[in-house]
């Protein structure tokens, strides 16, 4: 079950769970740790994680080294009204997935690497991730030419 947050009028936030005012570092911290939360505004009832979540990406990126570079956040605003908007998110979410799968995996194969040959690791492992990526390019390829066929 996800963790409540309350935001109230007043712009703090309240984790129900803990029964203590949260600061957006404190957000952040709690998904580090990989718990799942959901944030509520108070006076209105409305669910508003998804605009929390970017005040916390937006915080993390003002400081240190920045994930999403200024052209990367242009090419993902100029999807915002696009006929591939839908088709960008979800391969944005596939990307990060499979990438999270793949650091996991190479946790594993790091693992199985000190029990046996490490040249034999890591030539499976780079099998395995030039895979992976191909096939996600070929699936956003697809897609793209499907979009480009609908709008003739």
């Amino acid at each position: 079950m996800a963790r409540t947050i309350k935001k109230y009028a007043n712009r703090r936030l309240y984790d129900t769970h803990a029964s203590r005012h949260i600061t957006l570092d404190g957000i952040r911290q709690l998904i580090v740790q990989g718990e799942d939360l959901v944030v509520i505004d108070d006076t209105s009832g409305d669910v508003i994680t998804r605009s929390i979540l970017l005040q916390v990406i937006a915080e993390q990126e003002q400081g240190g080294r920045p994930i999403l570079s200024a052209t990367m956040l242009r090419h993902i605003i100029r999807f915002y009204g696009n006929p591939m908007q839908e088709f960008m998110a979800q391969y944005l979410e596939s990307s990060i997935e499979a990438f999270l799968n793949q650091q996991t995996g190479m946790q594993d194969q790091f693992r199985d690497m000190m029990a046996r040959s490490p040249i034999a690791a890591m030539q499976s492992m780079a099998a395995r991730n030039l895979g992976a990526w191909a096939d996600m390019q070929k699936a956003f390829m697809d897609a793209m030419l499907a979009g480009t066929t609908k709008k003739s």
